[in-house]
């Protein structure tokens, strides 16, 4: 199936799905389109929390790929929605290859931007039989200094977005507001934890493009906002579960596997620092720049750059 260069592939909705029990607490939504026989790759969504967006799978060829999707623990169609208890990176990764599992797969492509692409590496490295190459996409390696920017940082290039985000919280509060805003996240009372979910929600969106856009705002109750903002508090305040650059010092079990890094030059969101230490890591992997682009996957340059990865990857076996 052809493609134009700026387009992406027709919609392609998917033909199986499921719920998939991962614990005594959690059950994953998962689904499976495009071609049955065809080369299996499983779509890695962001946030932690982001849930799986059907427009992404349109970065593949349904001609070619079986394109698998799953909601992470807490978000997207999963249960319990934005739960964070048994939620940790440990066990992301082993859903991924519980699903595997499942759904009979020997090896699959990995195609993961931002907290997408944590997991890729965190699988693969975990994993790394039964991984045929890896797509990422705004690299976050879940190190402190990407978190404190993310928190903090982004408000030296968008100081609106930052001043409402900050302004959220009492002035008293806003000296630590990864634990001001935890707690009002984990708050049980929605008229506590929603705004709190959609102002960082927001503060998120605001900065992932290189020209902003109000189409990012969200409404005042979406639940998609308090999942997403929830799970990434709870992570962030965890270090992620992962140790201080665990992800390049697992680097040695995958450096054989295929690769592709997308970056986006003016990625604010997870700034390009992180993309060229992962590079400087792996010079087997191919480099991609795009000069006009911040984090958001749809935007041009990122996703001819990702879709022309895929068509270069039809030919792994």
């Amino acid at each position: 199936m052809r493609h134009a260069d700026d387009e992406l592939y027709p919609p392609c909705p998917p033909d199986l799905s499921g719920m998939l029990a991962a614990s005594a607490t959690h059950t994953l939504a998962w689904r499976a389109a495009g071609r049955r026989d065809g080369v299996p790759a499983l779509l890695i969504h962001g946030g932690p929390g982001g849930g799986a967006c059907p427009v992404q799978r349109r970065l593949l060829d349904p001609g070619f790929y079986r394109i698998v999707q799953l909601d992470q623990r807490g978000c997207g169609e999963s249960r319990p929605h934005a739960e964070t208890a048994e939620n940790t990176t440990a066990d992301l990764i082993a859903d991924m290859e519980r699903l595997r599992r499942h759904l009979g797969i020997a090896r699959w492509l990995l195609v993961g931007g931002s907290w997408g692409a944590t997991l890729a590496l965190g699988y693969a490295q975990a994993h790394p039989e039964r991984v045929r190459g890896l797509i990422l996409r705004g690299v976050f390696l879940g190190r402190a200094r990407e978190i404190r920017w993310f928190l903090s940082g982004m408000g030296t290039i968008f100081p609106e977005a930052w001043g409402r985000f900050a302004g959220h919280l009492a002035p008293a509060e806003r000296g630590d507001l990864l634990h001001a805003y935890h707690a009002r996240l984990m708050h049980p009372d929605p008229r506590v934890h929603l705004p709190a979910a959609c102002a960082w929600a927001r503060y998120e969106a605001a900065c992932c493009s290189l020209i902003p856009s109000d189409s990012w705002a969200l409404p005042a109750r979406d639940p998609a906002a308090l999942a997403l903002a929830r799970l990434e508090a709870h992570y962030f305040i965890h270090n992620v579960f992962l140790g201080e650059n665990a992800l390049l010092a697992g680097m040695p079990a995958i450096r054989h596997l295929p690769a592709a890094i997308v970056q986006g030059r003016y990625d604010m969101v997870c700034p390009i620092a992180s993309a060229d230490a992962l590079r400087r890591a792996w010079p087997e992997a191919a480099w991609t720049v795009v000069p006009d682009a911040g984090h958001a996957a749809l935007e041009p340059g990122i996703r001819r750059a990702v879709m022309r990865a895929a068509e270069r990857f039809k030919t792994l076996r």
